[in-house]
């Protein structure tokens, strides 16, 4: 129901770090409406230009905490609010050329009372300033 609200439209942007151009990120939030603790959260994937990108190429910051998909397994103190918008920050050398994209990220979540693992995705084009 709220997966079409996981892609944010605004802050997609090319990571400078040292002088380099170091990956890209956007804003995301969880589709599912109580939030979760981050360890609940079992897999996130992000898809650029029919490009998947690896599990190890992933980062996401939760109001100032960064983590990688391995840490927020382990991760039991923090939580992703419903609506909060986290930072998702793909490692990619050179980032991405100026212009439209398609983003497609999907995510796998654990809640306590489902017998089965929840998923959401969304997609969206958008444009990286140049």
């Amino acid at each position: 129901m709220f997966e079409k609200y996981m892609i944010c439209e605004h802050d997609f942007r090319n990571v400078v770090e040292g002088g380099q151009v170091t990956g890209f990120q956007f804003k995301a939030r969880l589709p599912y409406y109580r939030g979760l603790g981050v360890s609940m959260i079992e897999d996130l994937s992000v898809t650029v230009d029919a490009q998947r990108y690896p599990r190890q190429a992933l980062r996401v910051t939760i109001h100032g905490n960064p983590y990688t998909l391995d840490e927020m397994e382990e991760e039991y103190d923090d939580r992703w609010e419903f609506g909060e918008e986290g930072l998702v920050t793909v490692l990619k050398p050179g980032g991405l050329t100026p212009g439209w994209h398609k983003i497609e990220m999907e995510d796998t979540l654990r809640v306590s009372y489902l017998p089965f693992l929840l998923t959401g995705s969304d997609n969206k084009v958008l444009e990286l300033a140049g």
